[in-house]
């Protein structure tokens, strides 16, 4: 029974994307059209056939799908342990003199290397 459930919201999603293709479609051409108007009213105009493009796109099957990643996500953020502040400033430091060593190394390396050939070139 829940196949044939699924098998009829998958027959709607078409129908859904081609609602949120239009709207968004709308959206540019109106903007386009309109463009004599003010641009607030055009921004206005774009931000709610988005939103309502939106709307319909997350009652699709692939759209529960990411709001159902959205909150997995939101959960597992809860769960980081997350460094202290003298951890990060430690860390920040170390790999800033970490690079700055290899930095001057690399630099090093190089102007031996450009005085090696400007020997040998001459």
């Amino acid at each position: 029974m829940k196949h044939n459930a699924e098998v009829q919201e998958s027959r709607h999603d078409g129908l859904k994307w081609a609602v949120v293709v239009t709207l968004l479609v709308l959206a540019v051409v109106g903007n386009t059209y309109f463009a004599d108007q003010a641009l607030l009213y055009r921004v206005l105009g774009v931000v709610v056939l988005s939103a309502a493009a939106a709307l319909v796109a997350l009652t699709t099957t692939k759209g529960r799908d990411l709001v159902e990643l959205a909150r997995s996500a939101k959960k597992e953020i809860q769960r980081v342990i997350w460094p202290t502040r003298a951890e990060t400033v430690q860390t920040t430091a170390i790999v800033l003199v970490a690079v700055l060593v290899v930095g001057l190394m690399l630099w090093l390396i190089d102007t031996l290397l450009g005085w090696a050939m400007s020997g040998v070139i001459g």
